[in-house]
């Protein structure tokens, strides 16, 4: 048997020797350096059309970890992709779950503000990025939502999220395999949905537990519903969702929610909470899959389709 990835991972993890440890990682490193300054980045054809790692990881590696030495020419070209990709240009690659330092993706995304809001975010001039944002947004049309909590900027641009980390100085563009961060990030990627779909739901964080979302079905649907459904009758919209649809997705919802509760609450409406944590109940090799933006469409999707197709009809 050849030696494979996982043999790798299971020494590492296994070894007591540091020296040994460390040996074997000097060479990835070694390996790593050289793909990147010598074999990809002097063939700057190759490295703008069929970069040597995937997706330009090791790129990505350099920025996460605050590496000083980065390859300039692969940088600059991952850069331009996502700025393609932002004004619907061609580009060999779809640039998801990009990273860009903060000054960079500011260039891109606010071009003409960049170096204004560069020096407010590093002085936390909360009021003066506020400004410029809302009069973007007001004054020159731009089609863009956006959230500052104590540690992240959340910007939402149609349907993707771009996320400034404000103490790391980068920013993560078009997110959508990467895991939520933290408790604080998942709390605001909620609120700002909330804000621009369903603002009479709510959403609050259990401090170093989980966020919970509560949203209701008012009992005006709920009597609505036929006690006993017939598929061949005519039936309403309520009576097709909540006897055909409903329960396939709250078992859908259970793999991504730490809990689901459904109560009558005092004034007889069904009362939905999710009670959603930075881990889903998803299981691979053993272990519990961290929770991923692309996650989170679908429950802010089961969200929006309570509110919309029932709690607005009610209002």
């Amino acid at each position: 048997m050849p030696l494979e990835p996982k043999h790798i991972i299971n020494y590492l993890e296994r070894s007591t020797n540091e020296k040994n440890r460390t040996e074997l990682l000097n060479l990835l490193i070694k390996r790593i350096d050289q793909l990147c300054f010598e074999t990809c980045q002097i063939d700057r054809v190759a490295c703008t059309l069929t970069p040597s790692c995937n997706r330009r990881q090791f790129l990505k590696l350099r920025i996460l970890n605050d590496v000083l030495e980065i390859p300039e020419f692969c940088y600059n070209v991952h850069k331009n992709i996502v700025e393609r990709d932002f004004r619907n240009k061609t580009v060999v690659y779809k640039p998801f779950d990009a990273y860009l330092y903060l000054i960079d993706f500011l260039d891109v995304f606010f071009h003409g503000d960049y170096r204004k809001l560069n020096r407010f975010i590093e002085k936390d001039q909360w009021d003066k990025v506020n400004n410029i944002f809302e009069d973007r947004i007001f004054s020159q049309k731009e089609d863009f939502e956006y959230l500052i909590t104590e540690n992240y900027i959340i910007f939402k641009y149609g349907d993707r999220i771009h996320v400034v980390f404000k103490e790391k100085r980068y920013a993560l563009c078009n997110a959508n395999r990467e895991n939520i961060a933290s408790l604080e990030l998942l709390k605001g990627l909620c609120e700002l949905y909330i804000k621009i779909h369903f603002p009479d739901v709510r959403v609050k964080l259990i401090r170093d537990k989980h966020v919970e979302i509560k949203t209701i079905i008012p009992k005006d649907v709920l009597v609505g519903v036929k006690s006993n459904y017939n598929p061949e009758e005519t039936e309403s919209k309520p009576d097709h969702y909540f006897w055909n649809i409903f329960q396939e997705d709250l078992e859908a919802l259970a793999e991504f929610c730490e809990r689901i509760s459904l109560n009558i609450d005092l004034y007889n409406n069904l009362e939905i909470k999710l009670c959603i944590n930075l881990m889903t109940n998803q299981i691979v090799l053993g272990k519990r899959i961290p929770l991923r933006y692309r996650d989170m469409k679908l429950i802010l999707n089961f969200i929006y389709r309570i509110y919309n197709d029932f709690y607005i009809i009610w209002l």
